[in-house]
């Protein structure tokens, strides 16, 4: 079942969608028809892969969290999921996929990402706000218009670790800008600046 809900974030990442066609987008939250279109539309290539997928395939089901220290396992997930050239994409569309990265690998993959996008590219991402969950809710998010998503339930994950204002400013410390936004159902949008 999809639920659909309003986006601040999405509704800012789109104002750079108009800036100019031809751009090239990542999106990590896996392919989906909707958000083909809605960037194509635009005039703009997208560049999909299920990065929540990627980890569980590289990192399994047992100890998960743990095997994201393993070296062996880290470089085959980075040449797997962020094996792109730098300064390859205009646009990223992270979605909640940084909640499931212990801190070690999610300050990798935040450097991977900003080297991956040019300057003045934007990078949406998405936190859960509540402080007490043991699990979360992961989705799968899918662009439904200019300012709403569309989310599907893909289950219940334990996060890594619980991501405030503060935090995120230090995690994107070396982007241009942080610009957030807490909605109503306890999720944090956060647009980033590269």
């Amino acid at each position: 079942m999809l639920e659909t809900r309003n986006s601040n974030g999405l509704d800012q990442f789109c104002t750079a969608l108009q800036e100019r066609s031809g751009m090239a987008i990542l999106d990590l939250g896996g392919a989906n028809q909707g958000t083909v279109d809605f960037i194509g539309n635009y005039g703009h290539r997208l560049y999909s892969d299920d990065f929540l997928h990627q980890l569980d395939e590289c990192f399994g089901p047992d100890d998960f969290y743990e095997n994201q220290t393993n070296p062996r396992a880290i470089d085959t997930f980075l040449h797997t999921a962020l094996a792109f050239p730098d300064e390859s994409f205009d646009g990223a569309l992270v979605w909640d996929v940084l909640e499931y990265l212990s801190p070690p690998l999610l300050t990798i993959v935040v450097q991977r990402l900003r080297a991956m996008l040019r300057p003045g590219a934007n990078l949406l991402a998405i936190f859960h706000a509540e402080e007490r969950s043991e699990t979360i809710q992961a989705y799968s998010f899918r662009i439904h218009g200019h300012r709403t998503i569309q989310l599907a339930a893909r289950g219940r994950r334990q996060p890594s670790q619980y991501f405030n204002n503060r935090n995120l400013e230090k995690l994107f410390q070396d982007f241009q800008s942080v610009k957030f936004f807490l909605t109503r159902d306890n999720l944090r949008e956060v647009i980033v600046r590269r």
